[in-house]
């Protein structure tokens, strides 16, 4: 396969950099250009240790998707051949307070970059939505979500990425524009900005605070490593039919409780370090989704199982204080803040 030059979109979070860094060791003559607007959860220190050899084939750019200019500008000074776009805001707390930030982003920010796609002509736009788009499952039901079901968001976070999957698609229907779709349940796994559940049960513990659980802590996620999400992108770009959607999953599923046991457990810490708080509005019971398809046509199976990749995880954490302690006073809102402001 000739040499690709790829815009990653959101490549300094945390499956974006994880992606660069996965893209550049195994495709060693391709170049990748990532944009961030580095708000509080893009953060350069996640490629900081990017070996030399790399960074030749590898350029950063600070910037917002929203700016179609900008893409534009950047399609043709580095001769793009695809775009991955990460870029989102994620928080379903903080989208609870401020949902306007959200749709803004992740809706208006994706018609953007579409745009430019569809004026410069390149030759693939993947976009990678969530399983929360669905909605969510009862704890006891038997069912998972497929490619196909109908969309039934719950919260401001979640109904900002279904327009963005509906944005998507049209362009391709209406305007031919190449696009592919995949959707995840939760990721973990190194680089991840200390806000999300397992970094902040990790970080808690390790100072001796209480890791807050939500009160329905039998509440269920699905589960899958970021490189593995990242080697399922990486399967759609080169096996992928364009126009389709892929599920990307492990089948794995894990309570926050069970999360919560297995850090203290893994750190060697007592269960009198849990608390109890309540949930925030629109909190998902349970995400599965059935990812039959990628297997069966992509051939892409996850390699890293979570008895092994959470452990690694959470020792990572452990190992590198000065990654995320200069992190914990960037935290976009604090769980309940939306009691304070009158909407629990």
């Amino acid at each position: 396969m000739s040499a690709r030059r790829l815009l990653v979109t959101g490549g300094a979070g945390f499956i974006g950099s994880n992606f660069v860094r996965l893209w550049l060791e195994r495709h060693p003559d391709d170049e990748v250009v990532n944009l961030d607007a580095l708000t509080y959860a893009g953060n350069p220190a996640n490629l900081a240790d990017l070996p030399e050899a790399h960074r030749a084939r590898y350029a950063f750019v600070r910037g917002d998707i929203r700016n179609q200019e900008l893409i534009e500008h950047l399609l043709d000074e580095h001769r793009i051949d695809v775009i991955v776009n990460f870029a989102a805001e994620s928080h379903n707390s903080r989208a609870v307070l401020d949902p306007g930030a959200f749709l803004r982003t992740n809706v208006l920010g994706t018609q953007a970059l579409l745009e430019a796609c569809r004026v410069k002509g390149i030759g693939r736009f993947h976009h990678v939505s969530t399983c929360e788009v669905y909605g969510d499952l009862d704890l006891d039901s038997p069912e998972a979500f497929h490619e196909g079901d109908a969309y039934r968001p719950r919260t401001p976070y979640n109904s900002s990425k279904a327009a963005a999957d509906h944005v998507v698609r049209a362009y391709h229907e209406t305007f031919g524009v190449p696009v592919t779709v995949s959707m995840c349940a939760n990721n973990y796994g190194p680089y991840q900005f200390p806000e999300k559940v397992i970094p902040l049960f990790t970080t808690n513990a390790l100072r001796g605070k209480p890791l807050p659980l939500y009160r329905h802590s039998e509440n269920r996620r699905e589960w899958i490593h970021a490189v593995d999400h990242c080697l399922g992108i990486e399967r759609i770009l080169e096996r992928g039919r364009v126009g389709e959607t892929y599920h990307i999953g492990t089948g794995i599923e894990k309570s926050v409780e069970e999360i919560a046991d297995a850090v203290l457990d893994t750190l060697g810490l007592p269960e009198s370090l849990k608390t109890y708080v309540d949930d925030r509005p629109g909190h998902d019971r349970r995400y599965l989704l059935d990812s039959s398809r990628i297997r069966r046509e992509l051939e892409w199976e996850p390699t890293i199982d979570f008895e092994r990749g959470l452990p690694e995880t959470i020792r990572w954490y452990k190992e590198h204080p000065d990654w995320w302690q200069p992190l914990l006073g960037k935290a976009a809102v604090q769980e309940t803040a939306w009691k304070a402001a009158g909407r629990g």
